[in-house]
């Protein structure tokens, strides 16, 4: 589990294929710097299993399935990543609960710069609008945000300056592939509520 919290931006070192399967390098000091093979780190919002540790580089495998639900085929060498460690017992809860289960990919439609914050609007993968409600939480690549605006088409975030300089949100431009993780509470009450109704 997470709380969409990036902790540090990282980067991808490498990329090495094996089949439809790859091996992903990435450099993370902060996130290395207590990890052990097996633990789970957030990738960009995918959990991922660390493999091996060398230094600051982490490595993890990552199956043809994870690339064709998530943007990370979209990745190459020299790009950033957001890093999350999972969460402990002792960890605050700043975001909300986060599993690094994708559940579609979005693409940015635009940016809308404010005085101090910037609106960004994201495309929606048919089937998502109906977990996503106005001021609810979204995790938008491993980020834990509130929805400003939603439709079924697509919903709006306002990032902070932090955010904007802390994380890869900052850097994606129109067009641009992102994560999206809806909140899990809305899909338990979605399966009661089915079954409530059978």
């Amino acid at each position: 589990m997470f709380t969409g919290i990036v902790e540090e931006l990282g980067e991808v070192v490498s990329l090495d294929w094996h089949g439809e399967g790859a091996v992903l390098g990435i450099r993370g000091p902060a996130v290395t710097t207590d990890a052990r093979a097996g633990d789970s780190i957030a990738v960009s919002g995918v959990c991922l299993t660390v493999v091996d540790i060398e230094e600051d580089v982490f490595t993890a495998d990552v199956m043809k399935e994870t690339f064709d639900h998530s943007a990370l085929g979209s990745l190459g060498v020299g790009e950033p990543v957001n890093l999350e460690r999972a969460a402990t017992v002792a960890t605050r809860l700043g975001g909300h609960i986060v599993q690094g289960h994708v559940d579609g990919v979005g693409a940015v439609l635009s940016r809308v710069p404010g005085s101090s914050w910037e609106d960004v609007r994201i495309a929606l993968p048919p089937g998502l609008s109906r977990y996503i409600v106005h001021k609810g939480s979204i995790t938008v690549d491993g980020v834990s945000l509130t929805v400003t605006d939603i439709d079924d088409e697509a919903f709006t975030v306002s990032l902070i300056p932090t955010t904007l300089s802390r994380t890869t949100l900052g850097r994606k431009g129109v067009g641009a592939l992102v994560n999206l993780e809806v909140d899990v509470i809305a899909k338990y009450v979605e399966k009661l509520v089915e079954g409530v109704h059978r």
